[in-house]
């Protein structure tokens, strides 16, 4: 099983950008999907993350201008980035808790990760 995210990019403050996140082949289930990111010289931090009930949760520094949504049908996690700021700029991961079969452990996955750059 494979994470692919695509979408990253360099836009100006304000601007905006949608991430995605597609699990390579069909599974049992997946849980709970989100999206991480790094700065450097930073640890990596929760950006936001979806059950599969579609709860979702946000880190502060991006609640009113993200949103994560999920298609269930296309196993595919997104990150909608609206008004970003230079200090959005870092690389973006997507992560995903999965059971590939049915008796199969839930396992933790991580994308390739996707940068994201937002300067003038």
């Amino acid at each position: 099983v494979q994470l692919q995210a695509s979408g990253g990019g360099l836009v100006q403050p304000g601007g905006s950008l949608r991430l995605s996140c597609s699990v390579s082949r069909s599974v049992f289930s997946i849980n709970y999907m989100g999206w991480y990111r790094q700065a450097p010289g930073k640890q990596r931090e929760p950006v936001a993350t979806i059950s599969d009930d579609s709860s979702t949760n946000y880190a502060d520094s991006v609640k009113g201008r993200f949103t994560i949504s999920r298609d269930n049908a296309k196993n595919t996690v997104y990150l909608q980035m609206n008004s970003l700021k230079p200090e959005d700029t870092a690389v973006y991961y997507c992560n995903a808790d999965i059971q590939i079969f049915r008796r199969s452990p839930r396992t933790d996955y991580w994308g390739q990760g996707t940068q994201v750059t937002v300067s003038s």
